[in-house]
């Protein structure tokens, strides 16, 4: 027998979430369901946009967080990819240009996927991404 799954919520460790918040919330669309406090500047937060869901958590404490982000913690973000089903990828591509996120236009993998890819402010990736219809003639 196997398990049934019903969902996945990724739980990221981000080092300003107030920074985080304004990339997911404010600039991808994503909004809040649950967050350990009042204002952004909390510790932990649980987004939602359509059936997507992502859970943020500070790296420190408030009282413990360094000036700045430990380089070698950031780096180590570079290893997480989060793919994301978005039909409308060149929307998603003036939105984050819009918002001044320096992205490069979408291009089309070998695999027959249009893909954008972006980086949020702790260093993890993020490629929005949808099937690219077979041209007629091509085998799907």
């Amino acid at each position: 027998m196997t398990l049934e799954m019903r969902w996945l919520c990724p739980l990221l460790q981000v080092f300003d979430m107030p920074a985080s918040l304004r990339f997911y919330r404010d600039i991808l669309g994503f909004s809040v369901v649950h967050k350990s406090g009042d204002d952004d500047d909390v510790d932990w937060v649980w987004l939602r946009q359509g059936d997507v869901e992502l859970m943020l958590n500070t790296a420190y404490e408030r009282a413990e967080r360094p000036f700045v982000a430990d380089p070698a913690s950031i780096a180590a973000h570079g290893d997480t990819l989060l793919y994301l089903g978005c039909e409308n990828v060149d929307a998603a591509y003036e939105r984050l240009t819009a918002h001044g996120v320096n992205v490069q236009p979408p291009t089309i993998a070998p695999y027959g996927m249009k893909e954008l890819h972006a980086t949020d402010p702790d260093g993890y990736e993020l490629c929005f991404q949808w099937r690219v219809p077979p041209r007629s003639g091509e085998q799907q």
